[in-house]
């Protein structure tokens, strides 16, 4: 047994939150894609089971009151909430992470005012929030300016209404400052809006303690939600009487069985719902927040950094010199919960097959062999890191199965 391997069983042995993984349905594969699509919670089958058999197929229209459905996503937005350092009735669940940014930017531009007529958007984003954000631009009459994260503050001024950004990059797995860029934001008069999809659930937000106004995020990653799980918004309280979405739906309406002609938008959390809610995939999401109970999430951030730091030191000792390098930045304050490597050019002759990427055919092999991550072309490997169930015994086997694999050239 190598050094490493050794040392990853005795951090295995420290690690506080190794019993989490019995949570999860889980097989020997190594498993490094949370940050795409988290891990099923063993409790979630079960719960799907009564939703379907039970609320559904007994209780039948009676569960929108006997089976708490109708307040499903206030009250799992609250369960949300701590986990991004929200304080209870400011997080609604529902409809997906796209229709959420739309919401949110646009209210966010109504809410700056009409002499403010500019949105600046983060240029590294995913591409879904820059679509949204160009058509929002469009619709409200507003000029788009993309601009990196670090221009952000050389590029606000007072005709900045909001800025939408991204607090992990997907590509990279670089953490943005986000108390520095929202203190920034709000020195112009402007308002912020983040996206959260690679954050919540792999590390402390803080969206009250800093002011945020308001953010989004999906639930089917390091939250466990399952594939197209709902996703949340955040408006935080002090703008919640004055928050003007852009899609009052009737489940947003003040009385929503009134069936009234004219809206009138409901108080509090409930002003972001839109339509009726997704009843099955929200009580799976609920199940699946259940293996957060007694979790901190700086024991979580903690975890984190320690896996990385350790797939780093791993693959340094590994995988042969020039096969790789890393793009996610090594300071702490700037990683989130994923390495992202980039293939050496080098690597072409031997993985590139019928013009397929460099790094689809490396994760390929990898996967062949037990490890599961992902890759963004051409040439970017993504290895995700969710605390709640991987080890440091992963980690090394990832990195050498890693290494073995690109020395195969």
């Amino acid at each position: 047994m190598s050094e490493l391997a050794m040392r990853a069983e005795k951090l295995d042995a420290a690690d506080e939150l190794r019993g989490k993984r019995d949570g999860f349905v889980l097989d020997e594969v190594v498993y490094l894609d949370g940050n795409s699509l988290g891990a099923l919670p063993a409790v979630v089958p079960g719960r799907v089971e009564d939703v379907v058999r039970r609320q559904w197929g007994e209780l039948r229209i009676r569960s929108w009151e006997e089976s708490g459905w109708w307040t499903a996503p206030e009250r799992i937005g609250d369960r949300i909430a701590p986990l991004v350092g929200a304080a209870p009735g400011q997080v609604v669940v529902g409809d997906s992470t796209s229709v959420n940014v739309f919401k949110a930017l646009v209210g966010a531009v109504r809410l700056a005012g009409e002499d403010r007529d500019e949105i600046l958007v983060d240029a590294t984003t995913f591409p879904t929030d820059g679509y949204i954000a160009e058509s929002a631009a469009r619709m409200t009459g507003r000029i788009l300016r993309p601009v990196t994260p670090a221009q952000v503050p050389g590029a606000l001024s007072g005709r900045t209404a909001a800025v939408l950004l991204n607090h992990v990059d997907y590509r990279t797995g670089r953490l943005h400052d986000l108390p520095a860029l929202t203190a920034a934001v709000h020195e112009a008069g402007a308002l912020a809006v983040w996206d959260l999809c690679h954050s919540a659930g792999a590390l402390p937000v803080g969206l009250d303690e800093h002011g945020v106004d308001l953010a989004v995020g999906c639930t089917y990653k390091y939250l466990n939600g399952g594939p197209g799980s709902p996703a949340y918004l955040y408006v935080r309280r002090e703008l919640q009487d004055r928050f003007d979405s852009p899609l009052p739906g009737w489940n947003s309406h003040a009385e929503p069985f009134g069936m009234r002609p004219a809206y009138e938008p409901a108080s509090g959390a409930p002003r972001g719902r839109v339509g009726t809610p997704d009843i099955l995939s929200m009580l799976a999401l609920e199940a699946a927040l259940e293996v957060w109970d007694g979790v901190p999430v700086e024991a979580v951030r903690a975890k984190s950094l320690a896996l990385t730091d350790f797939f780093l030191q791993c693959v340094a000792e590994y995988v042969p010199e020039g096969r790789a390098e890393c793009l996610t930045p090594v300071a702490h304050a700037e990683r989130g919960s994923q390495i992202a490597l980039r293939c050496s050019p080098k690597l072409s002759t031997s993985f590139e097959q019928g013009g397929a990427p460099i790094a689809g055919e490396v994760m390929k092999r990898l996967i062949e062999r037990g490890v599961v991550g992902d890759f963004r072309a051409p040439d970017v490997l993504r290895f995700g890191f969710t605390p709640l169930y991987v080890g440091f015994a992963d980690v090394e086997r990832a990195a050498r199965v890693l290494a073995e694999t690109l020395s195969l050239t």
